[in-house]
């Protein structure tokens, strides 16, 4: 009985130990494969990780090349506009240049216009009723010295001559009054007071009412005025010095004839 205990202890033991080498040598060949598979695991993590930096090294190159597309065609739509307006200052410099190079013969054709319009203006000063004669008659003096005058500018001739135009041309559409000296047959009358009312009526009047008197254009001579007009000529004369408001006013005018 003894002996078979002991056999059967032998072979357990026996079989445990070579239970265990078998383990051994397993565990010997499975650890390669574990050191390998840790390996790879840690290369796919790193593989992972440069992937990832790849990606995000992707996006950003590709938001960055999406934002330099948008700027490229901004700056390409801004070239375009600017282009444009080249084109049009060119075209506008051409044009410049073609009007510099008429100046001289433009400044040829309008000194003499401007030389008629001052002995134009001139007629039409000595041919009108005669209000301010001095001063307008002056006005086209300094006008003809002004003509000949180097030292003034086409322009400054042009602009002095249509100021003159334009003071001659309200005297026909205000109401003036004024005190000035006028000769009439061979007497002095000095300060009397003057009353245009456009270029229909001009009047003057003594200080003492006693002297009358309008111009007429037909005969281009001074003759007596009624003297039922005189307190209109006074309320006109107050009127043109706004010492009171517009109102109702008569006054003397040729009536007019029937064309023939």
């Amino acid at each position: 009985m003894k002996r078979q205990t002991l056999s059967l202890g032998i072979c357990l033991t026996a079989c445990l130990g070579m239970l265990l080498l078998a383990l051994s040598t397993q565990a010997q060949q499975v650890e390669p494969i574990l050191e390998t598979s840790r390996a790879a695991v840690q290369d796919t993590s790193r593989s992972q990780g440069r992937i990832d930096e790849l990606d995000s090294r992707t996006q950003t190159l590709l938001s960055e090349y999406r934002a330099n597309l948008k700027q490229l065609e901004q700056l390409n739509r801004y070239n375009a506009s600017q282009q444009r307006q080249v084109d049009a200052q060119r075209g506008e410099i051409e044009s410049l240049n073609r009007d510099i190079s008429n100046i001289a013969s433009l400044q040829r054709a309008v000194q003499p216009l401007m030389e008629d319009m001052v002995e134009a203006l001139a007629e039409l000063v000595e041919a009108d009723i005669p209000l301010l004669l001095d001063e307008r008659r002056e006005r086209i003096d300094r006008l003809r010295g002004i003509m000949d005058d180097p030292g003034r500018s086409p322009a400054q001739r042009y602009r002095l001559v249509i100021e003159a135009y334009q003071i001659e041309n309200e005297y026909g559409r205000t109401i003036e009054a004024y005190r000035d000296n006028i000769e009439v047959d061979g007497r002095m009358y000095e300060n009397v007071d003057f009353l245009r009312i456009g270029r229909l009526a001009l009047i003057f009047r003594t200080d003492d009412d006693q002297v009358l008197k309008r111009f007429d254009p037909e005969t281009r001579r001074w003759v007596d005025l009624d003297r039922s007009f005189l307190p209109d000529v006074k309320t006109a004369s107050r009127i043109a010095r706004e010492q009171i408001p517009p109102d109702l006013m008569f006054i003397p005018v040729t009536a007019p004839q029937p064309a023939n």
